[in-house]
């Protein structure tokens, strides 16, 4: 009889050849906090060694450093001679992105970019089964279920099969969906000693490289917003800092319903990652600034755009990283005038709740 024989576990040995591995795994973390920074890093990174002892008598951090560079993760910059991160890294940087945040979702949750139309027209075979109706392909016939039927229906010894016998396979559609993601850089995202730009970085490098591998049809624009709002490359997340930089919503508003309304797919939306109130406006060659509570010339201004963004059928889901009771019921009123979707979190869901708004929110518009 066979059976199953447990010991205790004893984890291997750590080879000389995966502290690499081991350190690339610190490494890549901390070039995405230092704004892509080599030479900073590499200075956490001989401090973090130092107290944990991760490399040893064969394999120093001076050959971390060699190896990085001859991998191709870091070159020397001809024009300023320090070394800097290449694309190999920024990929390896959005890849660990995706697997941190996307693994963690639940196994029913993954690939759920369908919609609740079905019919001829689908694009995907579902498990749902439905009567045989006029104009239905015939490659949608399940023929096992619709034989079952016709043996219920008319007996063995006679066998027939009748059109009522039929039964089909429903189709899903699957849409293409144009998406603006706005993350404020303003300097309250590094105040009172929280990193809240780190995973907001995290969060925007995971859903861009899982709409580049899953949904290639789909577009993602990334914007940030200060005391303005400009549109940033995908390469260009892991060097994204703060500033000392009010909050100008509306210029964020503005820019993606810009670029959203260039974007020819039916479906539209903008995910904004904020921890602040408005406080800023640009007037003219100036700024109007007003960091003393909310400020109704702004506010105002604000729900403007987001009743324009409901005209237009673009939800806004708002992501408000903090807990200020104020702020909340200004969230609230701009929702609720977009007839949007709000989320009072902390930094450690962020990234869930991002990704499973991102699938319910693609739907076909008929």
């Amino acid at each position: 009889m066979l059976g199953y024989r447990f010991t205790d576990y004893i984890p291997p040995e750590n080879p000389d050849g995966d502290v690499f591995s081991e350190l690339l795994k610190i490494f890549m973390e901390l070039i995405n906090i230092t704004g892509g920074n080599v030479s900073e890093t590499m200075i956490w990174m001989s401090n973090i060694d130092k107290k944990y002892n991760i490399t040893n008598d064969d394999y120093g951090m001076g050959d971390f450093y060699n190896d990085l560079k001859n991998k191709g993760y870091i070159q020397e910059n001809n024009e300023e001679g320090n070394f800097q991160i290449t694309p190999k890294s920024e990929q390896k940087i959005r890849q660990s992105a995706l697997e941190e945040i996307f693994g963690k979702l639940k196994r029913g949750q993954k690939g759920n970019h369908k919609t609740n139309f079905t019919g001829v027209q689908g694009d995907e075979f579902t498990s749902d089964k439905r009567p045989f109706e006029f104009g239905d392909a015939l490659g949608q016939i399940s023929m096992t279920d619709s034989l079952r039927n016709a043996q219920i229906n008319h007996g063995v010894d006679s066998f027939s099969i009748h059109e009522s016998d039929l039964e089909v396979i429903e189709k899903e559609h699957r849409t293409q969906t144009s998406t603006v993601l706005m993350i404020d850089i303003s300097h309250s995202m590094i105040l009172y000693g929280e990193d809240r730009i780190t995973p907001a970085k995290k969060v925007a490098m995971a859903l861009s490289e899982m709409i580049k591998r899953k949904y290639k049809k789909d577009t993602l624009d990334i914007i940030v917003f200060g005391n303005d709002a400009w549109q940033i490359k995908i390469k260009d997340l892991p060097y994204l800092q703060v500033g000392p930089y009010h909050t100008n919503t509306v210029a964020g508003l503005e820019l993606a319903m810009d670029l959203l309304r260039r974007r020819k797919n039916a479906n539209k939306q903008i995910f904004m990652i904020t921890d602040g109130k408005p406080s800023c406006l640009k007037e003219g060659a100036g700024y109007y600034k007003n960091s003393f509570g909310l400020d109704r010339k702004i506010v105002n201004k604000c729900l403007t755009l987001a009743a324009q963004c409901r005209r237009l059928r673009i939800p806004i889901t708002t992501f408000m990283i903090a807990s200020d009771p104020y702020l909340q019921e200004f969230i609230k009123e701009f929702t609720e005038t977009n007839n949007g979707t709000a989320y009072y979190s902390g930094l450690q869901g962020l990234g869930d709740m991002i990704f499973e708004d991102y699938s319910r929110n693609k739907k076909k518009r008929l």
